[in-house]
């Protein structure tokens, strides 16, 4: 048993191990407090120049017939006007938001994986950066936020414009899959004791659904990007209808991600709601399992709606009944959560605070957005508005009203937390004024210049068409606003410097995160709690000075361990002591070897690709030679009560990790099968006679190769249990992969027609170039458990390498059987 410290003694000792160092050691932070900060305040810089970039914007279309900006530069200042307000504000945002917050909320010290936040912050920089850099070089994308094609194919823009799109976003969109993968299994694994599904927080709901979102809508857009990058450098005819490829497949896997992006980003704020309005209507929320059910609904209907972004596409009229229906059936589980929200407020008694007069505006804002959405899900009058500035405004409606008030009175709500201090300035008042008026002057108009027909994405118009009065009123409004988030900023800076030290929890707030100091220690909370409520707080006002005093889970420090505890899925009951890994530079080097990979695309230095991928996965595993050599056995988490090591428990977070980032390449593939069957439907004379794959020997074999990696690998996970050491298989599995790979090589390269021929042989290749990835990392994890037992990392309770590795091969023989039936059964068949 360790022996329990004094409050002093216990934040001493517990600092030394979690603080981050100074200096330069800044950079090796991996602490969620630290990197959820660091997030949000480049989203909001991010923001800051998005918002600059919608002053031009307005600027070039307050009048008739303006030069103020020539065509060429208003596309580009459009493009990533969208691209960072999308991508480089919103998703990082809440993304910032939930990696402060919920480890706070679910009672935890930090997040599952805190080097993977560490590195997705980093790839979100780097990402970010080559945008913007691109924009000051006069390089940046011009075809729109959303690139369709042909527009953005090498034919129409030859530059390098589009390059640094397609590679920005897919750079970002790492830091996206990762922040997913860790908070689905910090939510799941890693709740406080006690803290069951029906008792977790209901932002924790909310994270939990939209990073399943992230998993499954994010690929579908990784997949397009590298596809159309393909095309653009190595002229494989995807897109490109005259060698058999089609513009339309595009548009399928932009909105595959892009509508349920809209919901993505809506769904996060309205955690952040349902958690404010409980607290400033001194009320509990009203339907907490309606609401649950709701958001659940939400997410199974976003990925039922992206075609009614394609209703003047000639799609077929069954489909776009469908596709209406389902875009109006989406407003049921959105209305359930606001008329929750009203009748918490109704049998409340509300507080007239900050925060509730920007809640209060995205009630106004919110509403008439989802009422235009209604309009525009009906088709004949989404053939009249579509492209338009009609649009334009439903679009900012819903996410100006959807994301960025509810942001805005988050951040008045958790500013005592993240400073320690409380306003005194009358700023915000102001701030709030000077957003609704300037949002609302800015973006109501735009719904008369759309139904008077003005399309969007123009530099300049007429006079004659009469959009004068209306565009400079607009753009006043525009300036307003902007006005209005510079005070806004000014208050943020006033406060955070100056303001007044707040109590520890000056809301009366419900949930765990108003447990802990205020600004929190880098350790977070000093002992654990067990939670017996949905509102702990309110349930046991004296449990914050109960935990600091040491009177919960792990009231010690020992071992220099960054230890927290893991929990059951579904009742929270205790199953491991996690000890997280501590500071280290490892994620910020990998993000900058993965950046020198896309550069090196970028610039078309593909020399340097290979060697910086190598060095990208000699990182990566560099990542692993944490672990433990001998077992420990049951260890002391305080209270009376043992847990096991993590590596011991045989339900370690990686494992589960694991099962998510194969849900996320599941979703990939799949979208890369769905292109192959689509362009088989939609492209004529679809596969080519003459050019369909032979060799099905080869095929064969190829398929028994991995077949054989994945029945290696699961018969040495089966084995180690057992004590022993399964060296023979593990070497088996990664070398039938390498036969695998050598398979599927031969296969591309000597059965396949050249890939700029057609977009069959294309598709085919894009088809086997994935399945032997997949196989390549399958020899890469055999070889890897062959070094981690024969090092000692590896025994009969520490075998989640192993098991790991397991579901990494017979997904990679799942992937590749699945390519090697559609390229030599399908066509077959198809004849």
């Amino acid at each position: 048993m360790s022996a329990p410290l004094s409050p002093i003694a216990l934040h001493k000792a517990l600092s030394a191990i979690w603080d981050t160092p100074p200096g330069w050691g800044r950079l090796s932070a991996v602490n969620h407090t630290v990197i959820g900060r660091r997030f949000i305040i480049a989203a909001f810089i991010f923001f800051a120049i998005g918002g600059m970039l919608s002053m031009l914007i307005r600027a070039q279309l307050a009048t008739s017939n303006s030069a103020f900006i020539g065509p060429e530069i208003y596309n580009q200042i459009f493009t990533m006007h969208g691209t960072i307000m999308m991508f480089l504000f919103a998703i990082p945002m809440f993304e910032g938001l939930a990696i402060y917050l919920l480890p706070k909320m679910l009672g935890a010290r930090d997040m599952a994986f805190p080097r993977l936040s560490a590195y997705g912050f980093w790839c979100y920089i780097f990402g970010g950066s080559i945008l913007i850099v691109a924009l000051l070089a006069g390089a940046a994308p011009d075809g729109g936020w959303f690139m369709y094609t042909p527009l953005s194919s090498s034919t129409y823009t030859p530059g390098i414009n589009s390059d640094v799109w397609l590679l920005g976003i897919t750079f970002v969109e790492i830091s996206a899959i990762g922040a997913a993968v860790e908070i689905v299994v910090t939510i799941l694994k890693m709740r406080a004791p006690g803290m069951s599904l029906d008792r977790m927080p209901i932002f924790a709901w909310y994270m939990l659904v939209t990073a399943m979102m992230m998993l499954v809508g994010f690929p579908p857009l990784i997949l397009g990007s590298i596809l159309l990058e393909v095309e653009r450098v190595f002229d494989w005819p995807f897109f490109d209808p005259v060698r058999g490829g089609d513009p339309l497949l595009w548009q399928h896997l932009f909105w595959l991600f892009g509508h349920p992006e809209v919901y993505i980003i809506f769904l996060p704020a309205a955690g952040l709601i349902s958690t404010m309005i409980p607290v400033l209507a001194r009320h509990p929320l009203t339907g907490y399992s309606w609401i649950v059910v709701s958001i659940i609904a939400m997410g199974f209907l976003s990925f039922g709606l992206w075609v009614h972004h394609m209703f003047t596409t000639g799609i077929p009229h069954l489909a776009l009944g469908f596709f209406s229906a389902a875009s109006m059936l989406v407003a049921i589980p959105t209305g359930v959560q606001i008329f929750s929200w009203i009748a918490t407020l109704l049998a409340g008694r509300p507080q007239l605070k900050l925060p509730m007069l920007f809640l209060f505006g995205f009630f106004f804002v919110f509403v008439l957005g989802g009422l235009t959405g209604v309009m525009v899900a009906v088709v004949p009058f989404d053939w009249q508005a579509h492209d338009t500035y009609f649009v334009v405004a439903h679009l900012h409606y819903v996410l100006v009203g959807g994301f960025v008030f509810p942001m805005l009175a988050a951040a008045y709500y958790w500013l005592p937390h993240f400073t320690g201090r409380t306003t005194v300035y009358r700023l915000g008042y102001f701030s709030f004024a000077l957003i609704f008026i300037g949002f609302n002057l800015t973006f109501f108009l735009m719904h008369l210049t759309g139904l008077r027909g003005m399309p969007r994405r123009i530099s300049t118009y007429p006079a004659e068409h009469g959009w004068d009065m209306l565009n400079l009123l607009s753009s006043f409004g525009g300036f307003v606003l902007t006005m209005g988030f510079a005070l806004f900023a000014m208050d943020v800076l006033l406060q955070s410097r100056f303001g007044p030290r707040s109590p520890r929890d000056p809301w009366k707030a419900e949930t765990l995160e108003w447990a802990t100091a205020t600004p929190p220690p880098s350790y977070g909370i000093a002992s654990l709690p067990r939670v017996s409520s949905r509102e702990p707080l309110r349930a046991d006002p004296d449990l914050p000075r109960r935990l600091a005093a040491g009177g919960g889970y792990l009231p010690f420090a020992r071992n220099g361990w960054m230890e927290t505890l893991g929990t059951s899925i579904v009742r929270a009951d205790v199953q491991q002591l996690i000890v997280l890994p501590n500071n280290t530079f490892l994620p910020l080097w990998s993000a900058l070897a993965t950046g020198v990979v896309f550069l090196s695309l970028l610039f078309k230095q593909y020399w340097l690709t290979p060697l910086a991928a190598v060095a990208v996965l000699v990182l990566l595993l560099a990542w692993t030679r944490t672990g433990e050599r001998r077992d420990h056995g049951l260890l002391d988490i305080g209270h009376g009560e043992t847990a096991p090591h993590h590596a011991e428990s045989g339900d370690a977070p990686s494992l589960w990790a694991m099962i998510f980032v194969l849900l996320a390449d599941s979703t990939l593939f799949v979208s890369l099968v769905f292109s192959f069957l689509f362009l088989v439907v939609s492209a004529p004379g679809w596969p080519p006679s003459e050019m369909i794959a032979s060799g099905e020997m080869p095929a064969l074999a190829t398929a028994l190769a991995l077949v054989a990696a994945g029945v290696a690998a699961a018969r040495a996970a089966q084995i180690v249990r057992t004590d022993g050491r399964p060296v023979f298989w593990a070497a088996l599995s990664g070398a039938s992969s390498v036969m695998a790979v050598a398979g599927l090589a031969y296969l591309g390269y000597v059965s396949l027609p050249d890939p700029t021929a057609h977009a069959y042989s294309a598709t085919s290749g894009a088809l086997l170039a994935y399945a032997g990835f997949h196989a390549g990392l399958g020899a890469v994890f055999g070889g890897f458990c062959v070094y981690r037992m024969l090092t000692g990392f590896v025994s009969a309770r520490r075998a989640s390498d192993l098991r790991i590795a397991a579901l990494w091969q017979m997904h990679a023989a799942l992937v590749g059987a699945v390519s090697l039936i559609v390229l030599y059964v399908l066509p077959a068949a198809l004849r």
